[in-house]
């Protein structure tokens, strides 16, 4: 084995979890001068308990670090986290009563995003406790860290320190490789505990949802396909209102066992949905929040309720009318910039005659509409800046339906206008057909090349400027050789728009709520389209899972519970397909185009409000927690208030035993 084989191995059996990079000085400038800020930063990482590792590569020099349990046991009770135990209660950690607290189900004690919130808070919370300003210098830069001021930060505002970033666990990476992104074995099966484990609740979420909506997908899909290729002769013209209503149906249904599905694995994974909400709105990735500032949230005191509580609501009124006014101000630009140029594109497609000039069309339409949806979207993300919004979790909701509505006025108004101005079933269904393919045939180009494109541009300019240097010897190749580096230039998993608010499974949220809208709100023009989302979905579970496990770096784990807003969403389409479609059949029967409330439009008319009652009131059949989640929760309660009593009664009776 090489040299490079050899740091790989020793690299992959131990187990790193955070990469710090700095820039790479010559080796005779690193040597010169004794100890630089570089040697005071991994003095400092071993002294709160850090297992340091540096590790000079081709584009810059990178400091690993890795952590002995007890130090992010110490580190998760000096921030005073908060762990379920087994009683169900949600207590603050302590490391001498590490036995009282649910483990992980791989076993380990601490959660993947429980244990990067360790590691922020210990090298960011590095800060000068001398009576005086320290000076460092990196190469031939000179500054002071000044009292009680965090290092990182410091060496982050002089450049030193160029990035922090979670690092692959090779180990668990091939494992999910194996068994996860190339098992093809079962179509929709995921080792949703072990992604869970390696990637946290956000992500383990957003995939537990893709498989189970692809699971379901397969009953619309054998009946979509049934709907076409069978004949039922003189009932024919009753099937496609019967497809209507099953499709309905199954929507409803899916969303509701999914949030059964969803109370299931925030149980199986020892997540508190209600503190989950507190957590995500608290921002507790902040690595510098002082230990005792709960505490001193809590002993404030109001010396005037009114005043405190008329503030209160001037705040929370003040926040409604400024998101009022934002989503007019979205609203409003759709209207008028938006709306005309999608007229424009669909006024094109239908002039247009040749099939091969309509796909070019398209394609070229759907290139330029994501820069106007851009724009849009970072116009959302600055008013967002100005709302009261409670906590980041908030904001990003905010930005989600903004941009949401941009994105639903750019898929659908071009259908909407088919089906409504030319009436032509036929037509409709070959621009669903277009739309879908070119759709997520760009999709999957621009999601999977474009991280591939960008690390293969950054690998070579790193070995073309290594090539440059002087120590670089003459004919000897450049390559980079160890993990750390090329995870370094590979790609973040971020958003598209508003990255600061959203991590990549906005962009990926996005292109489900897109397809479920088009297969839902136009299942009557084409039941076979949802053949092709059951398809697409199947290829997008795999696709999904490489593009994180090969093509980025490792994400920033976030406090998510559930999936947010997105449901809000997908309840919403609902509703619209119900209009929709009610839209599309009385296109179907009302051949005249005369819109009159015959006895087959008014049995349509009705239908639609069947539907509506059917939507709203199928919900409330299927409990939203499985039986055995809802017992385990009242015990818990019952033990929570037993355990409560008697620490209050033994309390109480110290207090007796000291006053007689």
């Amino acid at each position: 084995m090489g040299a490079g084989g050899v740091a790989v191995a020793e690299e992959e059996a131990t187990g790193f979890e955070v990469g710090i990079v700095v820039p790479k000085l010559p080796r005779a400038a690193a040597a010169h001068g004794g100890e630089d800020c570089l040697a005071r930063l991994v003095r400092e990482l071993e002294d709160v308990g850090l297992l340091v590792e540096r590790v000079r590569g081709v584009p810059a020099e990178f400091i690993k670090l890795s952590a002995p349990m007890g130090t992010l046991g110490r580190a998760a009770a000096e921030m005073q986290m908060k762990k379920l135990t087994y009683i169900g209660m949600e207590l603050q950690f302590e490391w001498d009563q590490v036995a009282a607290f649910v483990t992980q189900p791989d076993g380990s004690l601490f959660s993947w995003r429980e244990r990067f919130t360790c590691f922020r808070y210990l090298i960011y919370g590095i800060v000068n406790k001398m009576d005086s300003e320290i000076s460092l210098k990196f190469d031939d830069k000179e500054f002071h860290w000044k009292q009680n001021e965090s290092l990182l930060r410091r060496l982050e505002d002089e450049g030193v320190v160029k990035l922090v970033f979670p690092l692959h666990d090779e180990v668990k990476r091939k494992q999910l490789l194996r068994n996860w992104a190339l098992n093809w074995h079962d179509f929709t099966w995921q080792p949703i505990d072990e992604v869970y484990s390696y990637f946290g609740t956000k992500i383990a979420t957003y995939f537990a949802f893709l498989g189970m909506y692809t699971r379901w997908l397969f009953f619309p899909a054998v009946s979509g396909l049934a709907t076409q290729l069978i004949d039922f002769g003189s009932l024919q013209w009753l099937v496609l209102p019967a497809f209507f209503i099953f499709v309905i149906s199954w929507a409803v249904f899916f969303l509701q066992f999914w949030k059964r599905k969803n109370s299931e694995l925030l149980a199986r994974w020892g997540i508190n949905y209600s503190f989950a909400e507190y957590k995500a709105s608290a921002n507790e990735l902040d690595p510098l929040r002082h230990p005792q500032s709960v505490e001193c949230v809590e002993e404030k005191k109001f010396d005037d309720a009114p005043a405190e509580k008329r503030r209160l609501q001037r705040n929370e009124w003040s926040g409604v009318l400024l998101r009022i006014r934002n989503n007019a101000i979205i609203v409003l630009g759709i209207i008028c910039l938006q709306l005309p140029f999608e007229l424009a594109y669909a006024h094109l497609y239908e002039k247009t005659e040749t099939e091969a000039v309509r796909y070019v069309l398209t394609a070229a339409y759907l290139v330029a509409i994501q820069y106007y949806t851009r724009i849009g979207g970072k116009v959302s993300v600055i008013l967002i800046k100005y709302e009261n919004n409670q906590g980041e979790q908030s904001s990003a909701d905010s930005l989600i339906y903004k941009v949401f509505g941009l994105y639903f006025m750019q898929s659908y108004i071009g259908l909407f206008y088919h089906a409504s101005l030319y009436r032509d079933i036929l037509r409709l269904r070959q621009v669903l057909i277009q739309r879908l393919v070119v759709s997520q045939v760009l999709e999957n180009l621009i999601e999977n090349s474009i991280p591939y494109l960008k690390y293969s541009y950054k690998k070579y300019k790193a070995v073309h400027k290594k090539r440059q240097e002087k120590e670089s010897p003459s004919g000897k190749s450049v390559r980079l050789t160890t993990r750390v580096e090329k995870e370094y230039l590979k790609p973040s998993y971020t958003a598209s728009i508003g990255e600061e608010l959203e991590d990549g499974l906005f962009d990926d949220f996005l292109e489900l709520a897109l397809q479920f809208g088009m297969i839902m709100m136009f299942a009557c023009a084409f039941p076979l389209i949802f053949c092709f989302a059951a398809l697409n979905n199947v290829t997008e579970i795999r696709a999904d899972a490489l593009k994180l496990l090969v093509m980025l770096k490792r994400p920033v784990p976030r406090a998510a519970a559930t999936i947010g807003a997105w449901l809000n969403i997908f309840q919403f389409l609902i509703v619209m397909a119900i209009c929709t479609n009610c839209l599309l059949l009385v296109c179907l029967y009302d051949e005249e185009g005369k819109w009159r409330i015959e006895p087959g439009l008014a049995a349509i008319l009705i239908m639609e409000h069947a539907l509506l009652l059917i939507k709203f009131g199928f919900s409330h059949f299927v409990p939203e927690e499985p039986a055995w989640v809802r017992a385990n929760r009242v015990r818990y309660v019952a033990q929570a208030q037993t355990v409560c009593s008697k620490q209050l009664l033994r309390s109480i009776s110290k207090l007796d035993t000291k006053w007689e």
